[in-house]
């Protein structure tokens, strides 16, 4: 003990206690031995020691990679999580991961006494950020890393995504005021066509306009079903049964050059779903299999269940957890790189020729899939072929026999009395005329508030309201028709529009009142549907 420091603990006057240091020494004398002790209250130096603990403990196990710098730019610490990183991405030693120039960093970072902040590099494939500090009291720089790979990924699908669907609520606007006018025109080269004393030439020239008229209408509805703004029909689908069903149509459109294998997956779950969009959905994609393969290949179509968790999740924003069906079409043709990928989705954006595509064909695809509530990923690389995953959620349903196309009914008119309501003039005269046409009497409006006073001069003899969904002023069809249908319940109504889904609104859709005619309209299919709705013959 003696020369020696030893601590110890003391007590203060009120009894608490608090540390000391002690030193004992031993003074030489010729007689007894004399001893010498000193006592230090070290109550400071212990507060002092601690918070340097606490300091040294928060690099030491930060999660995150730390790193010091001396003056000079040499490395002089890093702590676990520096080292962990630089395993993970094939280094042995954390130095070797650094930013190239780091010295130079260092420097000038002391030189003006300013941060450097989220300069990023990669390795390996991964995007790291780095931050540099500068302390000057003791002419050193603190450094902090992260690996931001999977951080800039989800942000670079959710800028995609936004833009997808601003790029839909343009292309359904588009489409919409396009089904106006085709309606128009449709219209009336259909009713002229009918004339009897028509010129040859003049006869062929209507079949041209009505042909012309049918491909502009089913464009429209492509942006429409893009912009997840058409009619779905849903019923519990058996996927399997499905492209079962469409191969022989898959055959035929890829080609004898390509080989096409089916890898379907045992009691796979059903989907509820509209039977022709996902045909749709699975003859687009071999489609675009097939013209990605021109010298031939291979084509796999794929089904399974599969349960997405969180991890997944983290990965992809579009994802969700649960239970889905995947359909899975891979080809081995030439493949895409980075840019295109960024923009397959996009409508009219093709890399074929001109005259050999729309460029409309994924941007269906990714319309139906995302009315759907499902999503669409995709792999590709450049000369190793393409991937597409499609993943639908599940129904807990069971599967139903889907229903028998009914002989198509001849179409009749009749005497009834219909309120026409549309709100664009042209479209409004060309409904009157192949309504009157048919022996209806038929009353107009061009607003909802203008139909309110024609309604209540004639509500006894209005059997039928034919409205568009989305008029100027305070009521729109649907409000239209709940204000009439609660004076008069027995009001048929049918709606039309050239829009559909968002502006249906909640549960009409799904109404069994609900009845529905998309614009453009063949004049024979307002006739048929108009019937068929006085005779209360639609669901």
């Amino acid at each position: 003990m003696v020369g020696k420091r030893v601590e110890l603990k003391a007590l203060r006057a009120d009894g608490t206690e608090f540390p000391i240091e002690m030193t004992v020494t031993r003074i030489a004398t010729d007689g007894p031995a004399i001893f010498t002790g000193f006592i230090r209250d070290i109550t400071e130096r212990k507060q002092a020691e601690l918070e340097i603990q606490k300091l040294a403990a928060f690099p030491r196990w930060n999660p995150n990679p730390v790193f010091e710098f001396s003056a000079d730019g040499t490395l002089t610490y890093f702590n676990d999580a520096a080292r962990a990183m630089a395993q993970s991405l094939g280094r042995e030693h954390a130095s070797a991961i650094l930013p190239p120039n780091t010295g130079g960093i260092v420097k000038e970072c002391l030189a003006k006494g300013e941060c450097k902040l989220r300069l990023e590099t990669n390795v390996n494939g991964r995007t790291i950020t780095w931050s540099f500090f500068p302390i000057a009291g003791n002419q050193t720089v603190h450094c902090y890393a992260g690996d931001v790979t999977e951080r800039l990924s989800l942000e670079a699908q959710l800028r995609q995504a936004q833009k997808m669907e601003s790029i839909g609520q343009l292309a359904a606007g588009v489409a919409h005021d396009f089904n106006n006018l085709l309606s128009i025109v449709q219209g009336y080269s259909t009713l002229l066509m009918e004339e009897t004393e028509l010129k040859p030439e003049m006869a062929e020239a209507l079949k041209q306009i009505a042909s012309a008229t049918d491909r502009a209408t089913h464009l429209t509805r492509q942006l429409l079903t893009f912009g997840r703004k058409q009619i779905i029909h849903v019923r519990n689908v058996d996927l399997n049964e499905l492209i079962n069903n469409v191969g022989k149509l898959l055959r035929r459109a890829i080609g004898e050059s390509i080989a096409l294998q089916f890898n379907y997956s045992p009691s796979l779950p059903a989907v509820e779903a509209d039977t022709g969009m996902m045909e749709q959905v699975a003859m687009n994609l071999a489609i675009n299999a097939r013209d990605a393969m021109p010298q031939g290949g291979q084509l796999t179509i794929g089904t399974r269940a599969i349960e997405v968790d969180e991890a997944y999740v983290r990965h992809n924003p579009e994802a969700r957890p649960g239970r889905f069906v995947c359909l899975t079409v891979t080809d081995t043709g030439v493949g895409m790189d980075d840019a295109t990928l960024d923009r397959i989705f996009e409508p009219f954006f093709t890399t074929k020729s001109a005259g050999k595509g729309t460029g409309l064909g994924l941007a269906t695809v990714y319309g139906i899939v995302k009315q759907h509530q499902g999503w669409i990923e995709v792999q590709s690389q450049i000369g190793q072929g393409t991937t597409f995953k499609v993943f639908l959620p599940t129904s807990s349903k069971t599967v139903a026999a889907p229903p028998q196309n009914a002989d198509r009914p001849s179409v009749r008119g009749g005497s009834e009395t219909i309120l026409l309501v549309e709100d664009e003039p042209a479209v409004l005269t060309m409904a009157k005329g192949i309504l009157q046409r048919l022996g209806y009497q038929v009353l107009t409006a061009v607003s909802g508030d203008e139909a309110v006073p024609v309604w209540q001069q004639h509500s006894a003899a209005i059997g039928l309201l034919l409205t568009d969904m989305v008029m100027p002023g305070s009521l729109n069809g649907r409000e239209l028709a709940e204000k009439l249908l609660q004076e008069k319940p027995a009001l048929k109504v049918l709606y039309t529009s050239g829009y559909s889904m968002d502006l249906v609104g909640p549960g009409l859709a799904t109404s069994k009142n609900f009845i529905f005619l998309q614009k453009p309209y063949h004049p024979e299919v307002l006739a048929q549907t108009v019937r068929q709705c006085l005779d209360g013959k639609l669901p």
